[in-house]
């Protein structure tokens, strides 16, 4: 008689195999997300802070028409050199401060700025962050933040280094 040998191959993990692999997809997600997470705020800060500059050439082309920049210009009728500045909002800005979340300040003079203030779908580590542009009285702009609570995870990187934050 002939004896048949049966190959018992192993299949599949061992549990030690396992937990390694777990171990290492913990570590890659301990690095990853905190990453992530600054990258998010970044480019939110980014974002608001390019909405608010594309201001600049309408508050130019409304200075150069004899205008007064406004938030809104509801009421034209009373004063037709009122034109609205153009901003239709952003969900990264707290909408309940100004016109759509837009302050706009002395806008009926050359030295004048406007305002947001983050919050709403911002992460919450911008939230409450105000960003200003301003124009001088020779018709520069500058680009300025303030607020910021390290506490609650702002960092300093977050800012754009076209907009000065304080």
């Amino acid at each position: 008689m002939q004896e048949i040998k049966m190959n018992h191959a192993q299949k599949g993990f061992t549990l030690i195999e396992l937990m390694i692999v777990v171990a290492i997809i913990g570590i890659l997600a301990a690095v990853a997300i905190p990453q992530y997470q600054d990258y998010t705020a970044r480019t939110q800060v980014s974002r608001v802070v390019g909405e608010v500059n594309a201001l600049k050439s309408n508050a130019e082309s409304i200075f150069n028409n004899g205008g007064a920049v406004v938030e809104t210009a509801d009421n034209l009728a009373a004063n037709p050199r009122e034109i609205n500045i153009g901003w239709t909002g952003s969900n990264l800005v707290d909408d309940t401060v100004g016109t759509n979340g837009l302050t706009v300040n002395n806008g009926d003079q050359a030295d004048m700025s406007w305002s947001v203030t983050l919050g709403q779908d911002a992460s919450s580590a911008i939230r409450g962050v105000v960003i200003t542009v301003s124009r001088s009285l020779q018709g520069a702009y500058s680009c300025s933040m303030t607020g910021g609570d390290p506490n609650q995870g702002w960092k300093d990187s977050y800012a754009p280094a076209s907009c000065e934050h304080s």
